[in-house]
């Protein structure tokens, strides 16, 4: 299995398990580390805020059942770097009356640390139904 593929899964793991310490270890310590929510936020910036938004998740309600990928992932190996891009899947619920199953894009920039990873830029966004308001403008006509 591809490392970079097996740093995520272990990443993934650790948000399932709300493994607070696994979760913020698996971030490039810096200002430039940069992630893109899927909530309302849109962005963080900076490990320190990183940090303290995944502690908050940690203490949240949420909880997820699981993350897999339904698209990809598709990696892209570089000498100093790994990109993961794909579909996910997330499900879970928020206390006992609340479930979720979500659909989202994701997107890892990983820097190599000696012989692991550490995310340096994460992108995790839900596809808007329609928004341009013209529906698919993609071309459906056949041949």
């Amino acid at each position: 299995m591809n490392s970079a593929l097996k740093f995520i899964g272990k990443f993934y793991q650790a948000i399932m398990g709300k493994e607070v310490a696994a979760i913020l270890d698996s971030y490039h310590i810096g200002d430039a580390t940069y992630v893109i929510l899927e909530g309302p936020r849109l962005s963080t910036k900076g490990y320190e805020n990183i940090a303290s938004g995944w502690r908050d998740f940690c203490h949240s309600a949420i909880v997820l059942k699981s993350i897999e990928w339904l698209e990809g992932p598709f990696t892209f190996d570089m000498t100093d770097s790994a990109t993961l891009a794909g579909v996910i899947r997330l499900q879970g619920n928020i206390g006992k009356d609340k479930t979720f199953d979500n659909t989202f894009r994701a997107s890892f920039l990983l820097l190599k640390d000696q012989d692991s990873y550490k995310i340096i830029h994460e992108h995790v966004s839900g596809a808007l139904s329609d928004p341009y308001g013209i529906g698919d403008w993609k071309n459906q006509i056949k041949d």
